[in-house]
């Protein structure tokens, strides 16, 4: 289906879909909804006032919909569209808006205000997080470059644990099992044990599979722990998490393979196992009208894997310091908010073995960010700006990058009335090639700065049962960093190598709804058209590859009754092509699941099943031959969760 509108009327639209929604908050009964305070700006605040879009996931909403992990959560609730990995512990990688091939290198995830995104081309691990433990995720649509630095340009994914989101904490406890599937057996436990100002915070999971293919078991073990202290001014506190993978590896199958029996593994003997430890500390202060916050973060991460081709083992080790001072000053006629902070961080990977190397990256930024709020009119105008020193290298090459990159944003948000609201904002964003791509390129090339012109118009609605953002957006990206299968190595063959693309855009109209029926049915809607294209060169009007141009989801939960909890959903995402010339593709896939739980006092038991209907997809595959999709790495058919929860 081809789609041609033009961007006035785009726009237009775009402007009028919270006025049309409230036809819908004329019916039903109309309770009052709760602020929603998020962390985009790195400080907490109103989502409304944000200039924008942001999607925020509750602990209530993952456990409704019985969310195993933080990516299928992401995947469910928001539409958000997932590539299964190569392991089988679950890391789906996301894709936030429309980046395909490059979404991993173009996204930034933050765990309790420490970036985890690592610096080469392995992805980061979310689905080692205990689902549990968090609180909150916020999933900022769109460059975060100012706050959140290098590789931002899709988007941020802001995961806040409870204890890590600086509310009180009391006693409280719980327990689940769950045994299912695919040889699926899980076990969690988590506590809270809290005194005066002191508080512990424990959470543990142990999740075994079969998983739905051969040499595809997996085993995912993890462990974190948060004590802090706080009184009315000081909040101080260290936390710890691990987690562990070991799995097979099945490799990608041929369409024919894929068509005979999706089941079967190509790579028989393949192992890998990943562990992770992240520690941290932290402290907010209040004094008079600033507000000062400190994060700091280590973290190792090892890797050994074996295959036919021999092992490929390194190691990893992370740190992060971040400093943020907050002022707020607060007028008759205005507001203000100011935010000033400076980021350091270092990464150094070590490739074990015969031919081995190091990998280092280290970076210092600088950051601020300004919020006027004009009291009569409800105006908010936001700019912003970061300055960032990058330093990367590998040994055995010349390669290495040594520069300043300049990111920067201005914003306005503007209330039309008491549900309506309209926002902008324009920015640019950067990325350098990472260790992996910088050092694989054809001979003598040299791979440039990526930069991105960000632009985003949208609008909100909330009143009663309805709240609605619709947001039409741009990127518009020079030398884009990615693989490109038909360059030259660098050894002169035909392997393909790294390279600075021709030009590309991504450009759509996204729309995010949720309707509250009184308290017993709630309903959440969210779609996208997009367009991720090449803007000139030899592929110019090529579809980047896999990146889907439109998906939707649709989830509700309804209580028919106390203690009854009925819940289910449907996803949908459009065809793709895995190659530049768009002559093999992805099929369009349709995904459905169904949760049943029941509450008696302090125990909840369910029933839930996944691909609801036993459809036979593939969200991954990596190659085009003959015209002819290859590397295919299937999903599973229908699987179903039994389980019972107990709290404390």
């Amino acid at each position: 289906m081809k789609i041609s509108v033009s961007p006035v009327r785009l726009a237009v639209f775009v402007l009028s879909l919270p006025a049309a929604s409230a036809v819908l908050a004329q019916t039903g009964p109309t309770p009052a909804l709760n602020e929603v305070v998020v962390t985009g700006s790195r400080v907490a605040g109103p989502l409304e006032s944000q200039p924008f879009g942001t999607s925020v996931i509750t602990d209530v909403d993952i456990q409704r919909i019985g969310a195993v992990t933080v990516n299928d959560a992401i995947m469910r609730l928001l539409g958000v569209v997932g590539r299964q990995d190569f392991y089988g512990g679950g890391d789906y990688a996301l894709d936030l808006r429309g980046f395909g091939s490059t979404a991993s290198s173009n996204q930034v995830v933050i765990v309790d205000g420490v970036r985890i995104t690592e610096a080469d081309l392995s992805g980061t691990r979310l689905a080692g997080i205990p689902i549990e433990s968090v609180s909150q995720i916020e999933v900022i649509r769109g460059s975060g470059a100012v706050l959140y630095g290098e590789g931002a340009t899709g988007g941020v994914i802001i995961i806040t644990t409870k204890a890590g989101a600086g509310a009180a904490r009391k006693n409280a406890a719980s327990l689940y099992a769950g045994v299912g599937s695919y040889g699926l057996r899980e076990g969690r436990a988590n506590a809270t044990l809290a005194s005066g100002g002191f508080s512990l915070d424990v959470n543990a999971m142990n999740r075994k599979a079969d998983n739905h293919r051969d040499n595809f078991r997996s085993e995912t073990d993890a462990v974190s722990a948060v004590t802090q202290w706080s009184n009315e001014w000081l909040r101080v506190g260290a936390s710890r998490a691990q987690d562990s993978l070991d799995t097979g590896l099945p490799g990608g199958l041929t369409a024919a393979q894929y068509q005979n029996n999706p089941r079967q593994t190509t790579t028989p003997q393949d192992k890998a196992s990943i562990d992770n430890v992240r520690n941290g500390l932290f402290a907010e202060a209040s004094l008079g009208d600033w507000q000062l916050l400190a994060n700091a973060g280590w973290r190792d991460k090892k890797l050994r894997s074996t295959s036919a081709f021999g092992a490929f083992d390194y190691d990893v080790k992370a740190t992060d310091y971040g400093l943020r001072a907050v002022h707020g000053a607060k007028q008759p006629a205005f507001s203000n908010r100011l935010v000033l902070g400076t980021d350091y961080a270092s990464w150094q990977r070590d490739v074990l073995g015969a031919f081995g190397s190091t990998a280092t990256q280290a970076s210092r930024a600088f950051y601020f960010r300004d919020e006027l709020t004009v009291a009569s009119m409800g105006t908010v105008l936001s700019v912003g700006a970061r300055t960032e020193r990058i330093k990367k290298d590998i040994t055995g090459t010349s390669s290495g990058i040594a520069d300043r990159q300049n990111a920067w944003e201005l914003g306005l948000s503007q209330p039309l009335n008491k549900e309506v609201s309209v926002y902008g904002r324009v920015g640019r964003s950067f990325r350098l090639a990472n260790a992996d791509e910088f050092s694989f390129t054809s001979p003598g090339v040299t791979l440039l700065p990526q930069r991105s012109t960000d632009v985003e118009l949208g609008s909100r609605y909330a009143s009663g049962p309805v709240k609605m953002e619709a947001r039409l957006y741009r990127s518009a990206l020079t030398h884009e960093i990615g693989f490109d299968p038909n360059a030259a190595d660098p050894f002169g063959g035909n392997l393909g190598a790294n390279v600075n693309f021709d030009p590309t855009r991504r450009s759509g109209l996204e729309v995010d709804g949720s309707y509250a029926y009184a308290a017993n049915l709630n309903l959440r809607v969210n779609a996208a058209l997009r367009k991720s294209t090449f803007s000139s060169g030899p592929n110019a009007g090529k579809e980047v590859p896999l990146a889907p141009n439109r998906t939707f989801a649709v989830h509700a939960d309804w209580t028919p009754l106390a203690g009854h909890l009925v819940s289910g959903g449907l996803n949908w995402v459009s065809s793709q092509h895995p190659d530049f010339a768009n002559q093999c593709s992805i099929p369009a896939y349709t995904t459905a699941d169904a949760r049943y739980a029941y509450q008696w006092q302090n125990v909840e038991v369910s029933l839930g099943i996944t691909n609801l209907f036993d459809r036979k997809f593939y969200t991954q595959a990596f190659r085009c031959a003959a015209g002819v999709t290859a590397s295919i790495y299937p999903e599973a058919g229908r699987a179903v969760v039994a389980a019972v929860r107990l709290k404390f």
